[in-house]
């Protein structure tokens, strides 16, 4: 009869652990469609707040979003909904990971370093992950 050894049940439980909490947020909305921004900023602080691990995955016009200066710039505040940069503070303060498509950003003319601190560059092949590893994934 096959036994694991010790160190290799607690590795894969360590493992199953790090990705059983991962829930991912997908937003491909810009300026286009505030709104939705905002949505999926909040339900990112949401699932940040009930101690997942959550990532908020940045694509097409919600990369535009991620700029520096590009809200201030471009939001148009709303009476009584809370800005995008309300949202995204509170995402962010919440642990959110936010990371933008580098495909996304390479079409556009982007680099890392246009990006609010914090926010990172990912690939295709990450969201590919994200969305198989993880507890679930809300689309925006």
């Amino acid at each position: 009869m096959y036994k694991s050894a010790p160190n290799a049940t607690k590795e894969s439980e360590r493992s199953q652990d790090a990705t059983e909490n991962i829930f991912t947020i997908l937003c491909t909305s810009g300026f286009d469609r505030v709104p939705n921004v905002r949505s999926a900023l909040m339900f990112a602080s949401l699932a940040a707040s009930a101690n997942y691990r959550t990532i908020l995955f940045c694509l097409q016009g919600t990369v535009d979003v991620m700029v520096q200066g590009a809200i201030e710039k471009n939001e148009k505040p709303e009476p009584g909904a809370p800005t995008l940069s309300q949202r995204l503070s509170e995402a962010m303060e919440l642990g959110v990971e936010i990371q933008c498509c580098a495909q996304t950003m390479a079409n556009k003319g982007l680099t890392e370093k246009d990006l609010i601190p914090g926010i990172t560059v990912a690939g295709a092949m990450t969201l590919i992950d994200l969305a198989s590893m993880g507890q679930g994934t809300l689309c925006f």
